[in-house]
């Protein structure tokens, strides 16, 4: 789903849009959906005054080229995404990766402000992590927060050829195919498990704590490499709660010696928050363009 908005300054949305990517018609046609709810949204009265635009996509990016590299989902590679979008809009336009937007947005406007270490852990299909090191994201030429790719010690197969990865067991993808494995019952989705843990299902039981034993491996590994204060949690199993926080926490505590010790804490602006970091991008690349007029 893509969302998009026209925000002010303080980040408020003056208006919105949703619509799908379009990406099961192949890669252009998602090239120009996004392309085409840009423009609309330049189109908005409310954006009769905007200075740029952010994009925030997913997969391979590279910001300083402006060019999204790869996405396994919505199979473009290597399109010049940003200066697509300069043509289509007349604005200067600034291009980075959802997760890293979602974490400049948690660690700015959400659960994460006021923390110059900090990691934002979106957990859905997959698991990815936003890395906040001394108040700025860590972009690793577009490579950096492959937190589902660490190996947490299970020999399940993952999606990008390798076995151990966290994310084959611990993302929401993986704990709802691993419930209908062990089952012979697949469930609606990772929700559907939680449901059935909460009324008593040994089986579900033992896949969430599975699950969320490999989030806290994965997660102290992280937090003796990058110490964060504060590690956010969001994506669709962040709506678990308080089920999915207060085992993690208790568990990362144990696995923990000398490290920092995080608050682990669920993520606070929603579905809206990659947006949001967009936005902030949008004005960064203003501002800097402004200095340097």
């Amino acid at each position: 789903m893509l969302k998009g908005a026209v925000l002010d300054r303080a980040g408020h949305a003056c208006a919105t849009l949703d619509r799908e990517t379009g990406a099961e018609h192949g890669p252009q046609a998602a090239v120009e959906t996004v392309l085409a709810a840009v423009a609309e949204l330049c189109r908005h009265p409310a954006a009769a005054d905007a200075v740029a635009c952010g994009l925030a996509v997913p997969g391979i990016v590279d910001p300083a080229a402006g060019r999204a590299v790869w996405s396994e989902n919505l199979r473009w590679r290597d399109v010049p995404l940003r200066k697509l979008a300069e043509e289509r809009t007349g604005l200067p336009v600034a291009l980075g990766h959802d997760v890293r937007a979602t974490g400049l947005a948690e660690s700015r406007l959400g659960a994460a402000r006021g923390h110059d270490q900090a990691m934002v852990v979106p957990i859905g299909t997959g698991i990815a992590a936003a890395i906040v090191v001394d108040g700025h994201v860590l972009d690793g030429a577009g490579m950096a927060g492959e937190l589902g790719h660490i190996d947490v010690g299970h020999q399940d197969r993952c999606a990008c050829g390798g076995s151990g990865c966290l994310e084959a067991i611990a993302s929401a993808a993986a704990i709802a195919r691993r419930y209908g494995a062990r089952t012979g019952a697949p469930p609606a989705g990772a929700a559907d498990v939680v449901q059935r843990m909460r009324s008593g299902d040994v089986a579900a039981r033992e896949i969430w704590d599975e699950a969320v034993d490999a989030l806290a491996h994965g997660l102290a590994t992280a937090c003796s490499l990058l110490a964060p204060a504060i590690i956010v949690l969001g994506g669709g199993l962040a709506r678990a709660g308080a089920d999915l926080t207060d085992p993690l926490a208790a568990r990362l505590e144990q696995r923990l010696t000398f490290q920092r010790r995080p608050r682990v804490v669920l993520a606070e602006l929603g579905d809206r928050a990659g947006c949001l970091g967009a936005g902030l991008l949008a004005w960064s690349r203003y501002d800097s363009g402004a200095a340097s007029g």
